[in-house]
């Protein structure tokens, strides 16, 4: 019933107060004027100001649209700017959310030499564990989600990141320190420690135990890397992290790393991201700076296949 066009001349008419005027600044004759009012009060089915009043004097109605044109004409004025400086490559929205703790390690430094090269992109960085981030990446709430569990949605790339080995951390003087590799049936008596998501995201659980039908002795959660490096050193878990978050800590031998499987538990990590915005340059900038920092600065990294997308 309300187009946007005639929110547009209602407001040059309250704005320039004259019919001649508001026409000039529509670029539009004045019959033509004339004739959207006529077609926007057939339609709306009351009158929308008083003829040949002066100054022009709105009805409840003409103000009631005006309050609309108030609330919508700015925020397409906006999204006209946005979308002109987006068609130029140079400035537009990057909001990331992570589905990896540990990934904020090399994420950061990523993010930090961003904005310095793009300081005109709006960047926003958020964890994605207290909400559904693939859907909301889907809908165009993000623009980008690190994850490493990429699931079919129509027009979502994941672009490849880096492959990695997931290892299981114990403490020095556990039993067992010895073992080459460790099989479902070790972690049966254990306290098994992980970041506070479903357990049909962590590796661990899919792709380890659930296959063997073992469960650990009990789970415990927490929040933080270095807690879960705290637990683990002093005895109270054992926990499955990424070889390059676990490395930072055998270095320096707080704890020891195991191989799960004797062929090792292989995981990869992706940037999600809709496929119309791949070719942004703001966005191939950011891809390209995830990978090199990740592999100039991670232990244990290596590369993946090319992009995987849904039509």
């Amino acid at each position: 019933m309300i187009d946007l066009r005639h929110l547009r001349t209602l407001d040059a008419l309250r704005e320039t107060n004259s019919m001649h005027k508001a026409a000039e600044r529509l670029h539009l004759t004045q019959s033509a004027l004339s004739h959207q009012f006529r077609e926007m009060q057939e339609r709306i089915g009351v009158p929308l100001f008083v003829r040949k009043s002066r100054p022009v004097r709105f009805t409840s109605a003409g103000l009631k649209l005006l309050q609309l044109a108030d609330q919508v004409l700015p925020l397409i004025r906006t999204t006209e700017r946005d979308l002109a400086r987006l068609a130029g490559g140079t400035a537009g929205r990057l909001h990331i959310a992570i589905e990896c703790h540990s990934c904020y390690q090399w994420l950061m430094p990523c993010v930090d030499e961003f904005r310095s090269a793009w300081p005109e992109v709006e960047l926003d960085l958020a964890s994605g564990f207290s909400f559904a981030p693939l859907p909301a990446l889907e809908r165009g709430d993000l623009d980008l989600v690190v994850t490493s569990d990429p699931i079919t949605l129509p027009g979502i790339t994941y672009v490849p990141l880096f492959g990695y080995e997931a290892l299981l951390a114990i403490d020095k003087h556990h039993t067992l320190r010895e073992k080459p590799h460790l099989e479902p049936d070790d972690i049966a008596s254990q306290t098994l420690i992980t970041y506070p998501v479903e357990r049909n995201r962590l590796d661990i659980f899919t792709r380890f135990l659930d296959p063997a039908d073992v469960e650990p002795a009990q789970v415990r959660t927490s929040e933080l890397t270095v807690m879960m490096m705290q637990l683990v050193a002093s005895g109270r878990g054992v926990c499955c992290l990424p070889n390059w978050a676990v490395h930072e800590y055998t270095s320096r031998g707080y704890v020891i790393a195991k191989r799960l499987g004797k062929k090792g538990l292989q995981a990869s990590l992706f940037a999600a991201v809709r496929s119309d915005m791949l070719e942004v340059p703001y966005v191939r900038d950011f891809l390209l700076t995830a990978k090199d920092i990740s592999f100039a600065t991670l232990e244990g990294v290596n590369a993946l296949p090319e992009a995987r997308s849904a039509p």
